[in-house]
């Protein structure tokens, strides 16, 4: 299901990555990476200068986008395991996070993203993208939320956010900065 070559079509990844802005030796963190769907992009965009992390609260996961790096050749991408409540990622030790998909299942969203503050560098950016209310697949609609809520979450831990324009049909981009 992670991996379906149908979801190309709708979560667009090539468009996400373009949307974050980012160059080789970049430092990246897929936090809920799953299978490591959008590591083989992330990995490409950042070279081989460049790292990307794939974080799961999963041990299998964990293992999974290990192999996966190994077998796909991208020396640049390893996987660490952490808890729910914490991003598990030195301060200061990325330029960029991604999360996908994964925003709505996190518990105490606005202290997690006054960890993820401390996580970016002081020019990093996070980037949320999730299912729109009225999107045909995704989570059942209860488990959703709207992009105001992500948003006013993302403040209330600290950060600057707004919604960005990434052509996804059903889904949306919310990018969040340290305050200055």
């Amino acid at each position: 299901m992670f991996d379906d070559p149908a979801r190309d079509a709708w979560q667009k990844p090539e468009e996400v990555v373009r949307a974050m802005n980012l160059s080789p030796g970049m430092s990246i963190a897929d936090i809920g990476a799953g299978t490591g769907y959008f590591l083989p992009h992330l990995a490409r965009a950042v070279g081989p200068s460049g790292k990307v992390v794939g974080v799961d609260i999963e041990p299998d996961m964990v293992r999974y986008i290990n192999d996966r790096a190994s077998r796909d050749h991208l020396p640049n991408v390893h996987a660490v395991l952490t808890r729910p409540d914490d991003p598990g990622l030195p301060e200061r030790s990325v330029d960029r996070i991604l999360i996908v998909d994964t925003w709505h299942h996190i518990p105490n969203r606005e202290t997690y993203a006054a960890r993820l503050a401390r996580t970016i560098t002081d020019d990093g950016m996070i980037f949320i993208v999730d299912f729109t209310l009225q999107s045909s697949h995704g989570p059942p609609r209860q488990h959703r939320l709207p992009p105001d809520v992500v948003i006013e979450e993302l403040r209330r831990g600290g950060l600057d956010a707004q919604t960005i324009d990434v052509p996804l049909p059903d889904q949306y981009v919310v990018v969040a900065r340290k305050r200055r």
